[in-house]
């Protein structure tokens, strides 16, 4: 197996332009070979300096010098594409949320099973090193007890534009988007399964999807607040309190977004409130997460996190979509 994984991209996404090439550039152990759209594919392979540009998915999926492929289509047609490349041969890094329905996952699951490539959920923030140190902290007691988990993840959307985000037929929707962070850091941290689940989501005339959702995860002795939404300023953090302390991790998501030094930022606080550590932690996420999921196709080792965690993710999303039916504000 060579040691370089030769990627391919379905679409013109902007989160492909923005943070995928780039990481796949920067990784040590993988090559941007293809690129397809559906609109000028030679412009598009220009620009993102790919060796071939396709003007459709079907072609480069049948490109047999590509070992694995992302794919930031809209949520609702993860599945097909996954299944599609899958069974053309290749390995799948898909955008979250990987479906918009554990069964759609179960069959994304038995698809990779049947031809033995696999495929990962692309959160992310997982590979950024800032999280470990978090369970570090909390594996050795450093603020008691976990007792309560505080996550927001929002921003503010232009709601009169065209976006798939706030189009429920393509898998829109903020806890869809962003929730789903909030959602898999709660379970990372906790390493369970929350027991009952609560939500409330709001809606604004003519868009039919969450503009907001807030939600209550309890756990076996946790509970976990978490907020997400297209109509506030920009969030992304979390806050882990304790018996005797709390952790503040006020870049959570994103990191390269902190304005200060562009690292993320973990702050262990006393009972009081002072700061008995603060440390920074570098990293590009996305470049961790492509060399993550190469290495794992070359050694044949299994990602850090596997389809039956991103299935239980989707299962708890579902849950608090249906939760919040009866807790809706329009």
């Amino acid at each position: 197996m060579s040691n370089i994984t030769n990627w391919g991209i379905l679409s013109g996404a902007n989160i492909a332009r923005s943070q995928l090439v780039p990481a796949i550039k920067e990784a040590h152990n993988a090559t941007l070979v293809a690129v397809a759209t559906r609109r000028d594919a030679e412009a598009l392979k220009e620009e993102w300096g790919a060796e071939k540009g396709y003007g459709t998915y079907d072609e480069l999926l049948n490109d047999s010098s590509i070992d694995a492929v992302y794919i930031p289509l809209p949520n609702a047609l993860h599945k097909e594409w996954v299944i599609k490349a899958l069974e053309k041969g290749k390995h799948v890094l898909v955008e979250k949320p990987a479906a918009i329905s554990s069964a759609d996952i179960e069959e994304m699951q038995e698809a990779s099973e049947r031809t033995g490539k696999l495929w990962m959920e692309a959160f992310m923030y997982r590979f950024h090193p800032q999280h470990a140190h978090v369970k570090q902290l909390i594996a050795d007691k450093a603020i008691g007890e976990v007792k309560r988990i505080r996550s927001s993840f929002s921003f503010n959307m232009d709601l009169t534009k065209d976006d798939i985000r706030l189009d429920p037929s393509l898998g829109g929707g903020s806890l869809f988007d962003v929730g789903s962070y909030c959602v898999n850091v709660s379970r990372y941290l906790l390493d369970e399964e929350p027991i009952h689940v609560f939500a409330a989501s709001r809606q604004v005339e003519g868009i039919k999807v969450d503009i907001s959702t807030s939600a209550l995860l309890t756990f076996s002795n946790v509970d976990v607040n978490l907020e997400s939404s297209f109509d506030e300023v920009q969030v992304n953090r979390y806050e882990v309190i304790g018996t005797s302390g709390r952790i503040e991790v006020p870049f959570a998501f994103r990191p390269d977004q902190n304005p200060n030094n562009g690292k993320g930022e973990v702050f262990l606080r006393g009972a009081d409130g002072s700061v008995l550590e603060y440390k920074t932690f570098s990293g590009n996420q996305y470049t961790l997460q492509v060399e993550h999921f190469s290495e794992c196709i070359q050694t044949g080792a299994t990602p850090s996190y596997t389809m039956e965690d991103t299935k239980n993710n989707m299962i708890v999303i579902e849950r608090l979509y249906e939760a919040s039916k009866s807790y809706s504000s329009k």
